[in-house]
């Protein structure tokens, strides 16, 4: 090494860019040894990775005049190698205070502006990050580009202390009301439940009800099937007697038909007569025997037996 110059080492992770007599210098350097002229030359490092800003006690205005304080605000953000010159070149190497710490006090101020307090501490809280995020690297896109923004944290803010004793009261009053709909869900909840299971119950004794009606009715129509094979069973019984009756009476009629002859019927007159212990005769009978072929025997015949009356229709 030179008597004149030193060396400088440059961390891994940062960029190094050079002012001679306080001008800057086009070359930049990365992580490694370098040498410089003393007195002459300065440096800076400018870190290039993730990196995060806080941005603290950040007074706000709402649009109904309560002054409120952020805290802390956490801006994660990282610069590209490749724009390290002309950031610094334009916003020095302590770029981040022009970019981001003045930035998020003006888009906070602007936001807190026009929307009230309870909006910005509760309504819209969850959004502020967000939109401070996008904002944020809305503006740094046109004006340095290469500064990375990929997050923002926002604590709450605070709020004078009686304002908040209401809103404590208020959130209190809120968490009761939640408690009390959550309940309610709940007690409804369960008497649909519960006529649910009243509804499925009668559906299910309508259906055994149907079930065993149903049941019923295909006993009945098996007993009416099993009364009527019955009936027709005696009927077929019935009329085949019946058949087998006239057949018999046909027949017997047939055979007395060829059996009751002239000449027979005339041999059973008179064993009749002669069975007979008594025989009257009066005026009006002009004859004992009256021939067969001449009209009805019982005109000119009348007896009595000892206890019955014979007529002479058992003799036709």
């Amino acid at each position: 090494l030179s008597p004149i110059t030193y060396r400088i080492d440059i961390i891994k992770n940062f960029f190094c860019i050079f002012l001679m007599g306080g001008a800057l210098l086009t070359a930049t350097s990365g992580p490694g040894f370098h040498l410089m002229l003393p007195f002459i030359t300065t440096y800076k490092s400018v870190q290039t990775t993730i990196q995060t800003d806080e941005v603290k006690n950040v007074p706000c205005g709402t649009s109904g005049g309560v002054m409120i304080y952020f805290d802390r605000i956490e801006v994660v953000n990282f610069l590209v190698p490749s724009a390290v010159y002309d950031i610094v070149r334009n916003f020095t190497a302590d770029y981040d205070k022009a970019l981001i710490f003045n930035k998020v006090h003006h888009e906070l101020n602007q936001f807190c502006s026009v929307h009230s307090l309870q909006e910005v501490y509760i309504g819209l809280f969850d959004q502020i990050d967000e939109n401070l995020k996008l904002t944020l690297q809305e503006d740094l896109t046109s004006m340095a580009p290469g500064l990375i923004i990929q997050a923002v944290r926002v604590t709450k803010p605070n709020i004078p202390e009686s304002i908040r004793r209401n809103y404590e009261l208020m959130e209190s009053e809120k968490t009761k009301l939640l408690i009390s709909q959550q309940t309610q869900k709940v007690v409804e909840k369960e008497a649909e439940t519960e006529r649910i299971k009243a509804i499925i119950e009668a559906e299910k004794m309508a259906q055994v009800a149907e079930i065993k009606f149903a049941q019923q009715i295909m006993e009945k129509e098996t007993e009416k099937k099993i009364s009527e094979i019955d009936d027709q069973a005696f009927l077929a019984r019935q009329r085949a007697k019946a058949d087998a009756e006239f057949y018999t009476a046909e027949r017997a009629a047939e055979a007395n038909k060829l059996k009751l002859t002239p000449e027979y019927l005339q041999l059973m007159k008179y064993k009749a007569i002669a069975a007979n212990s008594k025989i009257y005769f009066g005026n009006e009978i002009p004859q004992m025997f009256v021939d067969s072929g001449s009209g009805s025997f019982c005109s000119g015949l009348s007896f009595l037996l000892h206890e019955n009356v014979k007529t002479c229709q058992s003799l036709q």
